[in-house]
């Protein structure tokens, strides 16, 4: 049964009236094994086509407006599909499910206040038990701690896409107190499929040396993932010889209409490279096309999984993106095996093209999520302690555990060029443990 075929349905009984307006983003709830929506201010309708009514919720927390909408609207209908192919249920539980956007269109990205805004109604709403979120880690920071005093315990989430490492250990690239200060009640609730930056960091890192760059030029665009990433690539750079500029990572300004001083600076330098620690949703197109309108084609510009979807990036900065080279976690769709290799097929003939990678990550982060509310029996104070210490095997990214901070053992790196204005795949990197961790 499609979706419209189900609100169709309940709406037809006086019953269950309350919970077709539920499901269409009101604020009421049914009785009787219903749910209470998520504000449709922020989450679009329920989705379900199980049998009868949900009995718990999950949502999604992702940017849906600005540069990343074309991915994040992805990443959501993979965990629709994620739930289909479990039948809309966790073990006995019947799941339902809400496409939440902590973006504002003012903004074209995250929004602080809307991602304290979507939290408190998460945790405030006993029929939400888990959050497959969120994109960004800066988001994360502002979202964990509000989930992590959730009346009934804290409340489950599982990133997809948070690299940030402070958000679950100490260590390179983290600030003072982290990552205890999101946990006020010392009982972790947070978990991700991806790995942290200190992984992305040291594949860069390597990557400009297997490049034979011997000086690169660091900027940053302030925000919590874009200082960890530029920090932690100056980190192991050094660790490789190869020299960085300036003294410390030098701030890109997202307002700005021109980056002519910074790339006049660049050049002066004598730089043979650029880092760019940032996100293209902060004017990431503008300042490519001036870099490298100053610097011309013989200075290389790389940067991390900010810089994603590629598409954005060649959509931002036009011809300008031509040659720069892009990192993003995990291997490309089609090298992906067992499961992961059906997920992609199955996927595709939805979608009528091959997932981005980080799409297969929602769609793991789903699976791992859905796997914890079973174990859990749907109780949501027990859902989050489900995650960690979690062995996952075919899994659609492969075999992995969620250790006991909630991280990942993947740390496999993938790098791509962009080539005619698309993007080519060029190798796999997995920086060894003790390169990253020495």
């Amino acid at each position: 049964m499609n979706r419209i075929g189900f609100l169709l349905l309940v709406a037809t009984g006086a019953g269950v009236l309350a919970f077709a307006a539920a499901g269409c983003g009101g604020g009421g709830g049914g009785g009787g094994g219903g749910v209470t929506a998520l504000s449709a201010a922020s989450c679009g309708a329920i989705r379900y086509e199980g049998e009868g009514k949900p009995d718990v919720l999950i949502a999604s927390d992702l940017p849906l407006q600005g540069a990343n909408r074309s991915l994040t609207t992805e990443m959501a209908d993979a965990v629709e599909f994620i739930l289909k192919q479990h039948g809309w249920k966790a073990g006995d539980k019947k799941v339902g499910f809400q496409s939440c956007d902590d973006s504002t269109a003012q903004a074209g990205s995250w929004d602080s206040a809307k991602c304290s805004s979507n939290a408190r109604s998460y945790a405030n709403n006993e029929s939400v038990v888990g959050i497959v979120g969120t994109f960004n880690s800066g988001c994360a920071k502002l979202e964990i701690p509000v989930a992590n005093r959730a009346p009934n315990g804290p409340l489950a989430y599982v990133s997809p896409a948070n690299t940030y490492p402070g958000l679950t250990i100490s260590g390179p690239g983290t600030e003072s107190g982290e990552p205890d200060n999101y946990y006020p009640t010392n009982v972790r609730n947070y978990a991700r499929v991806v790995w942290n930056d200190q992984f992305q960091g040291a594949a860069d890192a390597q990557f400009a040396q297997t490049l034979g760059l011997k000086k690169v030029y660091v900027l940053t665009d302030k925000e919590t993932y874009g200082n960890g990433i530029a920090t932690l690539f100056v980190t192991y750079a050094k660790k490789l010889g190869i020299a960085t500029l300036p003294g410390r990572p030098e701030a890109w300004d997202k307002k700005a209409s021109s980056y002519d001083a910074v790339a006049s600076k660049i050049k002066s330098s004598g730089a043979d490279s650029v880092f760019l620690g940032g996100i293209v949703c902060n004017n990431g197109g503008k300042l490519v096309k001036d870099l490298r309108a100053a610097l011309g084609t013989g200075v290389t510009i790389f940067g991390p999984d900010g810089w994603t979807p590629i598409s954005a990036t060649i959509d931002g900065a036009g011809q300008a993106s031509e040659g720069m080279y892009i990192t993003q976690p995990g291997i490309p769709s089609d090298q992906l095996k067992g499961a992961g290799k059906k997920f992609v097929a199955d996927f595709t003939a939805q979608i009528g093209h091959a997932p981005d990678p980080y799409t297969n990550y929602a769609a793991q982060a789903a699976d791992v999520l859905l796997g914890a509310i079973a174990d859990a029996n749907g109780d949501r104070s027990q859902v989050a302690s489900k995650l960690f210490n979690r062995d996952v095997k075919n899994g659609i990214l492969g075999d992995f555990t969620i250790d006991e901070n909630g991280d990942t053992t993947l740390g496999t790196v993938s790098v791509w060029q962009i080539k005619n204005q698309q993007p080519e795949f060029v190798k796999l990197i997995t920086p060894e443990l003790s390169f990253v961790k020495g």
